[in-house]
């Protein structure tokens, strides 16, 4: 069972303003990563289901961040079917993420009330996602579309939450124009996880990016 309900993980979106984004096979690797981030003052994390086995490596995950990390929400992100999307919240995800609009998603995500946010790159897109109850859309790829079209968006809907994932990078400059654009929170992957000179993560490295940008973030909503 989730931990968290929709309204308490959006509210928790909205305050931090920023979802980093990781997935690893290596339980242990995993486990260092997500406390590095929650060490930087990051209270949510996707969990990007794209290897095999991926539900579980997140099953052990989620025990851990329960038990070792209170306050952190662990979610799923990559999931593309409704019965992937059941298997990844009987194990305790507390809200899906999918690249794509998935009606199937949204009426089991809905069922549970479990906030699940779709990947949409159109405003028909982003309208029949509301239509459907999600609160947080996602922009993907985020790259492709840029502040300017989250700019496009919010003057005809200036209730819609956006979340871009995808050419987000933890600097001033890159946070500075998604959020004047109104964006609600960003999603943080690969930018954020901080590798040395031998490929290897660096932990350290990894905290302090993530408590930087969640300071950049927290001076842009003032």
């Amino acid at each position: 069972m989730a931990q968290f309900t929709r309204l308490e993980l959006v509210q928790i979106m909205k305050d931090t303003g920023m979802v980093p984004l990781f997935y690893n096979k290596d339980i242990e690797i995993s486990k260092k990563v997500i406390t590095a981030c929650y060490k930087g003052g990051a209270r949510l994390l996707e969990f990007t289901a794209r290897g095999d086995f991926a539900h579980e490596v997140f099953g052990k995950l989620i025990k851990y961040a329960t038990k070792e990390l209170p306050g952190m929400a662990l979610g799923v992100g990559s999931v593309t079917d409704a019965t992937s999307a059941s298997g990844f919240m009987s194990l305790g995800a507390n809200f899906i993420v999918t690249p794509v609009l998935r009606e199937d998603i949204a009426i089991i995500c809905n069922r549970r009330k479990i906030l699940w946010s779709a990947g949409c790159g159109t405003l028909t897109e982003i309208a029949r996602a509301e239509e459907l109850g999600c609160e947080i859309i996602k922009l993907f790829p985020g790259s492709v579309y840029g502040p300017k079209f989250v700019k496009a968006i919010k003057g005809p809907q200036p209730w819609t939450n956006i979340m871009p994932t995808g050419g987000v990078s933890p600097t001033k400059e890159n946070l500075e124009a998604w959020f004047k654009a109104g964006v609600t929170c960003v999603g943080m992957g690969s930018n954020l996880m901080a590798k040395n000179t031998s490929g290897k993560f660096n932990y350290k490295e990894i905290e302090s990016l993530t408590r930087d940008a969640l300071k950049i973030i927290k001076d842009l909503k003032k």
